[in-house]
């Protein structure tokens, strides 16, 4: 053991953290000679955690400062009190993990899993010789976000009342049913992120960015939203209007039989831009070439539906269920994808005649964490999409160029993955 740079700290070498995490996965494992890691009150500064199990283990008032835990398996770990500053926490899985308290300032939490984390506020006390309490804390007692980096993680169900999170990017994130309550958020980033039943009582959002983040069911009773970018932000539904929600539904019959007979009954349909979320009956349905650019189908149900060369341009469909969907020649150019349910969904390359085939198009889409297991992607163009922990590892990817996709934390086929240089 090595002086701490933190006085009252134990400074930790990497050997003895390398040989107390071996000794942990044994235990994990259920091999003799096995111990739970044990790292509390101790200076594990700069110190390489990355990809290791160390789940349940204990880092109570722990120095983790700039310390490397990415893809580390820390699901219930306990953090309380813990220094995190600049700390990589990359894809790691923190699943229930007792971060109460802990300092996570600057620290780069993408595409991490902290479903059900704890991030209320949380102290630590111990007793001095004269029998008084003397707080340990690494500056203030609440859990500290300013500028952490959390693009893409997965916050559904933490706990998070009275966090501190000025600045914090939360771009994309998964924060449904979150509890926010009295978080302060000013000025932090929430593009994009899955806000849907949050409990955001009495949070300063003041300057957020909140542009197209899922606000349906989010509670923001005396919440602070001066300032704050609300553009394009998906809000609870008004109250239906009956006539409209009839009209599209007409549109939609009228579409349907125009598809059935070859154009000789009914008529296409035109919902370019329209809310579709109240419209039911949408799986199944014949609705090929549907024409529907821009428009809001967060959720909805396409199970099983035909919607070869239809016109989805720039729709928001995140969260929306196509598995089974026949999307062949689809234009899901720019398209919100996130979450969506594609599996098993054709996306191949429609036959226009005997020389010609229309391929589907998913270019410049957002695709995060959706869901293409068994999906047929032959040919589709996807130069500028999306696909950050995506799930394509048994899709049928050929003749798909991936140069120029975002493919963080995706998971690939082997040969793709191998070309890429991505874990399968």
């Amino acid at each position: 053991m090595t002086q701490a740079r933190h006085t009252g700290f134990a400074r930790l070498s990497q050997k003895e953290v390398s040989q107390a995490t071996a000794r942990h996965e044994m235990l994990y494992s259920g091999r003799v000679g096995g111990a739970r890691a044990s790292f509390a009150f101790c200076d594990l500064s700069g110190l390489d955690f990355s990809g290791r199990n160390l789940a349940d283990a204990d880092f109570t008032g722990a120095v983790l400062e700039e310390a490397n835990l990415a893809g580390t398996r820390l699901d219930s770990a306990s953090f309380f009190g813990a220094d995190l500053r600049r700390a990589n926490l990359k894809g790691a899985s923190m699943r229930r993990a007792d971060l109460r308290g802990a300092s996570l300032r600057g620290a780069n939490l993408i595409g991490a899993d902290l479903y059900e984390a704890d991030l209320r506020e949380g102290a630590i006390a111990e007793k001095e010789r004269s029998g008084n309490l003397r707080l340990l804390q690494h500056d203030i007692g609440v859990s500290e976000l300013p500028a952490a980096m959390l693009n893409s993680a997965n916050l559904e169900r933490a706990k998070m009342t009275g966090a501190m999170a000025v600045q914090a990017d939360f771009t994309d994130a998964i924060m449904k049913g979150c509890r926010l309550t009295r978080a302060n958020l000013r000025q932090a980033k929430l593009t994009g992120a899955d806000l849907e039943n949050a409990d955001l009582s009495g949070c300063n959002l003041t300057g957020a960015d909140l542009g197209g983040a899922i606000l349906i069911g989010a509670r923001l009773d005396l919440a602070t939203t001066h300032g704050a970018d609300l553009t394009k932000a998906l809000m609870e539904h008004s109250e239906p209007d009956a006539a409209e929600t009839l009209r599209i539904e007409t549109l939609l019959e009228r579409h349907t039989r125009w598809a059935e007979t070859d154009g000789r009954e009914g008529a296409p349909a035109d919902l370019s831009g329209l809310d579709l979320r109240r419209v039911g009956r949408l799986s199944h349905r014949i609705l090929t070439a549907l024409i529907a650019p821009n428009a809001i189908l967060y959720g909805v149900s396409f199970e099983g539906a035909s919607l070869q060369g239809s016109n989805l341009a720039g729709a928001d469909l995140r969260s929306a269920k196509l598995g089974g969907a026949d999307l062949r020649g689809v234009n899901l150019s720019g398209a919100k994808l996130n979450h969506a349910d594609m599996r098993d969904t054709k996306l191949g390359p429609l036959l226009i005649s005997e020389s010609r085939l229309l391929p589907a198009r998913l270019d410049n889409a957002e695709a995060r964490y959706a869901d293409f297991r068994g999906a047929d992607l032959r040919r589709v163009r996807v130069n500028g999409s999306d696909f950050a922990y995506a799930n394509l590892a048994d899709a049928d990817l050929r003749d798909v160029d991936m140069t120029g996709a975002e493919l963080s934390g995706t998971k690939l086929p082997m040969q793709f993955a191998e070309a890429a240089q991505i874990p399968a």
